[in-house]
């Protein structure tokens, strides 16, 4: 059992859908089917939520620790531009939303600890492969973007806690 190791000092959820059997991202709201819509939001939001549910008070109490959750750009109501996708994109949204309120809490009893949504860039996984050009120009190895997260992650304060940012650093906005 975890709890019997003591403090984790990363958590790092990697859970997430945007296609498979019959869910394929909306191209309009006629396409909302509600099954589908509750399979996203279940893998996207509500499984990360009950991880740190069941996880978070393991972070210690003192010194620098994290929680982290890979979301999506796409997640990020500011800068949703093109549409569609309205299932993917509202459960990374609530993910966003729930990475911001764990922050919240967090600081209230571990302060240095760090809570980040991350937006991997296109890794090229089964998750992004009908959605990606062959070769493309910013499309990671699994690999790369694991160590490129890492990095992130490390380099992550306590004030960028609750926030979305990319593989690179960059913040993006809710």
């Amino acid at each position: 059992m975890v709890e019997a190791t003591g403090h984790v000092g990363m958590l790092i959820v990697a859970s997430g859908v945007l296609h498979e059997g019959d869910i394929t991202p909306e191209k309009s709201l006629k396409a909302i089917d509600p099954a589908a819509l509750a399979q996203l939001f279940a893998v996207n939001a509500v499984g990360p939520a009950l991880v740190a549910k069941h996880f978070m008070g393991l972070l210690p109490l003192s010194g620098r620790s994290t929680f982290a959750a890979i979301s999506a750009r796409v997640g990020s109501i500011e800068d949703n531009r093109l549409g569609g996708w309205y299932g993917y994109r509202a459960s990374k949204a609530a993910l966003n939303q729930l990475i911001r309120t764990f922050a919240i809490e967090l600081k209230r009893s571990r302060p240095e600890a760090v809570a980040l949504a991350l937006h991997p860039g296109t890794v090229a996984t089964e998750l992004s492969k009908p959605f990606r050009s062959h070769g493309a120009a910013g499309t990671f190895s699994p690999s790369e973007a694991a160590s490129d997260l890492l990095a992130v992650i490390g380099k992550a304060s306590a004030d960028q806690s609750g926030q979305l940012l990319a593989w690179d650093g960059s913040r993006i906005p809710f």
